[in-house]
């Protein structure tokens, strides 16, 4: 659900209807998305947008990369031993992520 979402364009939001059709085959019940919803709005997920002259649309709160930085975040609070868990994810990733998360490092030491 949120990856389609995330995944429209504009800041409108998608209507249940549109949601649905960004499902493959076979498809949930337009139901089952509108429950669904319903559950990630009210874990602050996704917000709702009432029309006048339209149907019900929805939009993620939080960008794809937002909701990766919090589940990383979580993750990490989550952690007996942060450090170890730092070392562990740090070494598990390719020379590129380094590379992207040196980078990141160094900005926020110079800021």
């Amino acid at each position: 659900m949120l990856d389609a979402l995330w995944s429209a364009a504009g800041a409108d939001g998608l209507s249940a209807r549109q949601v649905l059709d960004a499902f493959p085959e076979p498809r949930p019940a337009l139901t089952t998305v509108l429950t669904v919803l319903d559950r990630l709005g009210r874990k602050g997920q996704v917000e709702r947008q009432p029309h006048d002259d339209a149907p019900l649309t929805f939009r993620a709160t939080n960008s794809r990369e937002e909701q990766t930085a919090s589940l990383m975040s979580n993750a990490l609070a989550a952690a007996t031993d942060r450090e170890a868990a730092l070392l562990r994810f740090t070494g598990s990733l390719a020379s590129d992520d380094l590379d992207v998360l040196r980078r990141a490092l160094d900005a926020r030491a110079r800021s």
